[in-house]
């Protein structure tokens, strides 16, 4: 595996809405700094629903975005899902949370899967992209930044499966808000689960 792309994106405004959103994304040229927080330079315009140290990158799996290409019946324009980078020979279903994708000093870990949005869907100039998207199942996939470092399109991409029982990015967006068996909602707490969904999971018991 490796990166075959790196993006961020800049305040901008979507058809028809009033207010911005980082979803539009351009390639980066040359290296990127990913700290905490995700790329340096990459806006993120709703901090209450976007981004933060467990939703610091977006990755998206080359296997997924060929697929998609298929689905739309178009070849699929790098960066039009808003992801942060794209990783060669991954599916996003084969993705689960606490898995590790190390390149160079920098050490990724998978937290939870994209839950699609009106943002989304308007960025798609479809209203019936966020049923279309939950319906393909292959969801994109949230990333905590566990070591910061510098890294460009090109370099080698280590993934390392989590090792206890996988949560993987399919089932997080089939159970999202809904009440879990009891041996479920174990094995989401004894993952490195997203903060907010580990919240809710606790908040449930």
């Amino acid at each position: 595996m490796k990166i075959l792309a790196l993006f961020t994106g800049d305040p901008e405004r979507l058809p028809g809405k009033s207010y911005k959103t980082g979803i539009f994304k351009h390639a980066v040229n040359g290296a990127v700094m990913i700290d905490a927080e995700g790329l340096v330079g990459d806006a993120i315009c709703n901090r209450k629903h976007h981004g933060g140290v467990d939703q610091a990158v977006y990755v998206e799996g080359s296997l997924t975005l060929d697929w998609w290409s298929k689905e739309l019946g178009r070849p699929y324009e790098a960066g039009t899902f808003g992801e942060n980078m794209v990783i060669s020979d991954l599916d996003n279903r084969d993705a689960a949370v606490g898995d590790r994708f190390v390149v160079g000093d920098l050490i990724l870990e998978v937290t939870s899967c994209r839950i699609p949005c009106a943002t989304f869907a308007a960025r798609m100039a479809d209203p019936r992209f966020v049923k279309r998207y939950t319906a393909a199942a292959r969801p994109g996939i949230y990333c905590r930044v566990i070591r910061n470092g510098v890294v460009e399109a090109g370099m080698p991409v280590d993934h390392q499966p989590f090792a206890g029982e996988k949560v993987t990015m399919p089932e997080l967006m089939e159970t999202f808000g809904r009440r879990l068996s009891q041996v479920d909602r174990a094995r989401y707490l004894a993952s490195p689960i997203h903060y907010k969904l580990r919240a809710m999971l606790e908040a449930a018991h």
